[in-house]
């Protein structure tokens, strides 16, 4: 049987999202999920120390194998018409009252931004960027906006724990 980490690394060169070290456990027979995280960071060490021009990234709570930062302009010029991915900046500015406030209802977001976000909310909702969080206890129970494991992977970010504070941003 193949190593661990050889395993790991297999399950999620072939995956699109990030994968918990739960899930990845689940897919190996009679592995944990503290080995799972063991073998993760072997193998993020490997790439490290070895140079390559991906490693392993721990992103909305799970892993995922992605291009180094420094690759960026190469990766954007081979993606160059691929539009679809990219936000306008009123659609950003709605993401990010989302993910500072959530959850958030539409009144709430279209007070902040003085303007209707209704059609933003349902691009970002197509995107997966945001989701429906519940309701408000509030007359005729507004739709509440939280947002969703594909913003965090957008962002890079493992948790809503590591966006930046307010005040980092001014």
């Amino acid at each position: 049987m193949p190593e661990l980490k050889q395993i790991v690394e297999s399950l999620l060169f072939v995956s699109d999202a990030p994968v918990s070290a739960a899930k990845l456990a689940e897919a190996i027979p009679g592995a944990q999920a503290a080995a799972v995280r063991e073998a993760a960071s072997a193998l993020a060490a490997d790439y490290d120390a070895q140079g390559r021009a991906f490693g392993l990234q721990e992103v909305a709570g799970g892993y995922q194998i992605a291009s180094r930062p420094e690759f960026v302009d190469y990766v954007t010029r081979l993606r160059k018409g691929r539009d679809e991915g990219r936000l306008s900046s009123a659609a950003m500015e709605t993401l990010a009252i989302v993910a500072y406030r959530q959850p958030v209802s539409r009144a709430q977001i279209d007070a902040i931004r003085g303007v209707q976000s209704g059609n933003l909310l349902r691009a970002l909702l197509d995107k997966a960027l945001v989701r429906i969080a519940g309701r408000e206890d509030a007359p005729g129970q507004p739709v509440l906006y939280g947002t969703t494991p594909k913003f965090l992977q957008a962002l890079g970010l493992a948790s809503l724990a590591d966006l930046p504070r307010p005040e980092e941003l001014k």
